[in-house]
């Protein structure tokens, strides 16, 4: 898949990133089934239930236990992280579901958290690419699930608001901070309709289009009534569009 292994998926809450991050992944995982890898950072956890999956323990679990047993600890200490990483995945048509959970609690738990983290990393190279689900806004990068991302779609819905945190989550991941290297950021619009003035807004904040979504009923639909969106049909307008997202990603998608 050349360059680009890793997408990562932000932006104001509410402006459909774990829409895109769940189609990304079942139109990725129909492509190079067993190749993928969810990762669901948002301590919404929200993954789960777009994608059909049931989730038994998440990384924040797991961290729990592990800071609560002193043979835990030395297990983790002394044994493959990448084994533990697999025991708490959720496995889906074509790819696997890794949850991150709550976030750390406060507290100095740095050796754990460092070694979960490298876990995460050596997880990673077993698949081609991953998917990140991220939480809302800058936050997405402050909690470091990855050492690098090369490409950060940041979402953004019509409003002036939500172009401008898209905006600011762009300039933090151009200026590398919290040193995760950003190799490529791109503004992703949602509930697109012929009535708004796209390039006028856009073009007030300077960001350049990656995408677009049109407002999607059936996406709508199934939201309200907790459908997955595996079973979205993908002739319907939001897949199409994520699908060309991807081309543009990804030569000969």
């Amino acid at each position: 898949m050349d360059n680009i292994k890793s997408i990562a998926v932000t932006g104001k809450g509410g402006t459909g990133k774990t829409v895109v991050s769940t189609l990304l992944i079942r139109l990725l995982a129909e492509r190079f089934p067993g190749r993928v890898l969810a990762i669901d950072a948002d301590s919404a956890m929200s993954l789960c239930y777009t994608t059909g999956l049931k989730v038994d323990k998440t990384v924040s679990n797991l961290r729990a236990e592990l800071l609560g047993m002193r043979q835990a600890r030395q297990q983790l200490n002394n044994g493959p992280t990448k084994d533990l990483m697999r025991s708490i995945l959720a496995h889906g048509e074509g790819f696997d579901l890794l949850t991150m959970g709550r976030p750390e609690e406060p507290g100095c738990f740095c050796a754990c958290n460092e070694l979960l983290r490298f876990g995460i990393d050596t997880l990673i190279d077993d698949y081609d690419i991953c998917i990140v689900d991220g939480e809302a806004g800058p936050e997405q990068l402050n909690r470091r699930v990855m050492k690098s991302v090369d490409l950060l779609l940041v979402m953004a819905d019509m409003s002036a608001r939500s172009l401008q945190t898209a905006a600011g989550i762009i300039e933090v991941a151009n200026k590398g901070e919290n040193n995760i290297d950003v190799k490529q950021a791109g503004l992703v619009l949602n509930r697109v309709r012929n009535d708004q003035p796209t390039d006028e807004l856009v073009k007030k904040i300077g960001l350049e289009i990656y995408g677009q979504l049109p407002e999607d009923k059936l996406v709508n639909e199934y939201d309200r009534e907790g459908k997955s969106l595996f079973e979205l049909p993908l002739d319907s307008p939001c897949p199409m569009a994520v699908k060309e997202i991807l081309k543009k990603a990804i030569p000969n998608f």
